[in-house]
């Protein structure tokens, strides 16, 4: 049974509305942004040259950043080593086979990297809140993940898991400015609103989520996500330093 651990960012006993919001300067941001993309460049190609792979996922309620998130990430790496998938609802034939099935062949080779935006652990989220899987679905699968994630681990992946939060003020201004820009209107549907409804349900799952599958190969990471400079620096600096505790050497 893989070592579980507290998340980082949210300490034993809180609850992921008791977050602290922090803000950052523009003047601030923008050459941290550069120095974290640089440094994550560099490790990515020499993580291209080892017999591992970076897996990244995140996770978080609707319009918590994930995508912008995400965005800075990926935006300076060599396309040719990085895949992002955007997760859906399973199709028919995923639908056939064990929820994992559908997340093998999305792995990375070795040496390369891979973001999920959703991931495997809907099956304890949104799957266990809306009732998609069964009450003993859903309690089998954090032993389920752990140890997928450890043999992962086991064969050379680092992996990080993200869990971007947001206060549910922030997400209805998010929600509201989202259906008023012509641009975004796409990114806000009836689903969101309804998963609105079900806030402290879905809070209640993942940090249940946190208490069972935060492993020493896979630790949770809440990020504050309210103000995005702060969240967008803070998933770049934990993926740097991810690498470079795994042994990758950081060439300037």
């Amino acid at each position: 049974m893989p070592t579980l651990k507290e998340p980082n960012g949210l300490k034993k006993g809180r609850r992921l509305d008791d977050l602290e919001h922090k803000s950052i300067d523009e003047d601030d941001y923008k050459p941290k942004l550069k120095d974290f993309q640089l440094r994550l460049l560099n490790l990515t190609r020499e993580l291209s040259e080892s017999h591992r792979s970076l897996i990244v996922v995140f996770e978080g309620p609707d319009a918590a950043g994930k995508g912008g998130a995400i965005k800075r990430l990926a935006e300076r790496l060599d396309p040719r080593l990085l895949r992002v998938h955007s997760v859906i609802k399973p199709t028919a034939e995923e639908y056939q086979h064990h929820y994992m099935w559908r997340f093998w062949n999305k792995l990375p080779p070795y040496g390369q990297t891979v973001v999920f935006d959703r991931s495997w652990y809907g099956r304890v989220l949104v799957e266990r809140v809306e009732g998609f899987a069964s009450e003993k679905e859903w309690k089998r699968a954090y032993e389920e993940i752990n140890e997928f994630e450890r043999t992962l681990a086991d064969d050379g992946a680092v992996i990080v898991k993200f869990y971007l939060h947001i206060s549910k003020e922030e997400q209805l201004f998010r929600f509201k400015r989202r259906e008023a820009d012509p641009y975004k209107h796409w990114k806000i549907n009836d689903e969101d609103w309804r998963n609105r409804r079900k806030w402290d349900e879905h809070n209640s799952a993942a940090e249940d989520m946190f208490e069972k599958t935060s492993t020493e190969d896979a630790p949770w990471s809440v990020i504050p996500a309210n103000y995005k400079w702060f969240a967008r620096l803070r998933v770049l600096k934990t993926v740097v330093e991810a690498l470079e505790r795994a042994g990758l050497s950081r060439k300037a």
